[in-house]
């Protein structure tokens, strides 16, 4: 994977020397290029198609991050303008998928990333979660959201 990957940054800098255009568009437009032709030879040749599926998998959980943080800037920005408080702050226990520190440290920035969310603990056995969430009006839905959307999507690409 590592191999496919250094040969898309590699194809990517070809592109940009080419065009002698050094602009993000291109820069963007160069990766996917150079996605795109080795997608097509890997395929012809059989190789390990890893790359060519975590890769959209990637951009796609950068884009719904994006959406939620988004969205929780919206709600914190609009509490903090308006006269009335709406906050129903809590704490909640979330039992974590994620086992390496690595996985729980990237959750924990993914959770600290949001605004309106903050890691408050975390259990001794590494299992449990404790996180402070700043609108908790439904905690068995805000635990499904976090399970589904950013905790299983990013041990996705992780693992």
């Amino acid at each position: 994977m590592l191999q496919n990957f250094l040969l898309n940054i590699l194809l990517t800098f070809v592109w940009v020397a080419l065009t002698g255009q050094l602009g993000y568009t291109n820069f963007v437009f160069g990766y996917a290029l150079g996605f795109f032709i080795l997608w097509m030879v890997n395929k012809s040749v059989n190789a390990s198609t890893e790359y060519f599926y975590r890769v959209p998998k990637i951009f796609a959980f950068i884009l719904l991050f994006f959406y939620d943080l988004m969205k929780a800037n919206y709600e914190v920005t609009k509490d903090v303008i308006t006269p009335n408080y709406n906050m129903k702050p809590g704490i909640i226990k979330y039992e974590m998928e994620a086992k390496t520190d690595f996985e729980i440290t990237m959750l924990a920035n993914m959770i600290a990333l949001t605004p309106g969310t903050v890691v408050v603990d975390l259990s001794k056995n590494k299992k449990f979660m404790y996180i402070h969430v700043m609108y908790l009006t439904n905690k068995e839905e805000f635990i499904e959201r976090l399970s589904s959307r950013i905790e299983r999507k990013l041990l996705e690409i992780i693992r």
